[in-house]
């Protein structure tokens, strides 16, 4: 039987309270050791202002997930490995490519476990979306993917600046599935983004893909969405029509539903990271976050009103 991971938090925000504290509190493989946040506190463990304070304090700490924006990633990470600790990634695991690239070489040079998580790829029916489409042909792909700013992210102005990703944020997550799911590589071919005259990020955006087999794939993100949200990709395939629904609860081949199950995301990523760090193995999967790379250097560019939180 392995030991408990010791792990300490960075970034005591709305997705580590919902999912990340949860999971790891039901998780008999990791003990929350410590937090850091600037603004924050963590339930039963002490709190640390900085990185560089939590881990003077907490030798004993093993592990470090990081939560916090992807523009602050880089730094914390490279604090944590040099100290010798493993370390999980919220999703996107890099504000860019070339920082999580320089951050795997690392992690590498101390032999530390470097997991990028993809959680949407843990989605309750994504795997028997994977094995059905396998067996099958894939002739096109539409992804559609709207929800509300407003509701997800309030307030939180960081996803509008340099670095924030805008819509790409949620979009990612489909885009971790997609690339789960096809058989082969697929890579951007056109984008438009629509970005907001007092943002630098996008708050929609539509997008094109190719592959070597010629298949006719589009996606579209959406922030404005204030009706019902939308987190879908539907394949026509020689074997008719799947649609993988709900942001990957639920898998449906012509209307009949074959996986339906509430999400369990975040436990599950727990037990992939400690499998990683018991096996002395990394994770880090760049296809997602390359597509979106790609996707700002192709776009064509549309200025769009001013976004304000409040409606």
């Amino acid at each position: 039987m392995h030991p408990t991971i010791k792990l300490a938090l960075v970034g005591v925000g709305e997705i580590a309270r919902n999912q990340h504290f949860p999971s790891i509190a039901r998780h008999d493989g990791f003990e929350l050791a410590a937090a850091v946040s600037r603004n924050n506190t963590a339930d039963g463990v002490t709190t640390y202002r900085t990185i560089d304070e939590m881990l003077n304090a907490c030798p004993q700490v093993d592990a470090v997930t990081l939560c916090q924006p992807p523009q602050a990633r880089f730094a914390a990470a490279i604090a944590c490995v040099e100290a010798g600790k493993h370390v999980f990634l919220e999703k996107p695991p890099g504000a860019t490519l070339a920082e999580v690239e320089a951050l795997m070489a690392k992690a590498e040079a101390h032999g530390v476990t470097l997991f990028a998580s993809w959680h949407s790829r843990f989605a309750p029916a994504v795997e028997t979306a994977k094995t059905w489409l396998k067996a099958t042909k894939i002739r096109s792909v539409d992804i559609q993917w709207r929800e509300s700013v407003r509701r997800w992210h309030p307030g939180q102005r960081w996803i509008w600046e340099p670095g924030g990703m805008g819509v790409f944020d949620p979009g990612i997550n489909a885009l971790s599935i997609f690339t789960h799911l096809m058989p082969s590589a697929v890579h951007v071919t056109s984008a438009s983004l629509e970005v907001p005259e007092d943002c630098q990020t996008p708050i929609a955006a539509s997008l094109r893909f190719g592959d070597a087999a010629g298949t006719e794939m589009q996606a579209r993100f959406d922030w404005r969405e204030e009706g019902d949200e939308v987190w879908q990709m539907a394949f026509e395939t020689d074997a008719g029509t799947a649609l993988l629904s709900g942001g990957g609860a639920v898998f449906s081949v012509n209307g009949e539903k074959l996986h339906e199950e509430p999400e369990n995301e975040y436990v599950q990523l727990y037990d992939r990271f400690n499998t990683l760090v018991h096996h002395g193995e990394s994770d880090v999967d760049l296809r997602p976050l390359t597509l979106v790379a790609d996707a700002f250097m192709l776009a064509e560019r549309r200025q769009t009103d001013a976004f304000h939180d409040a409606a």
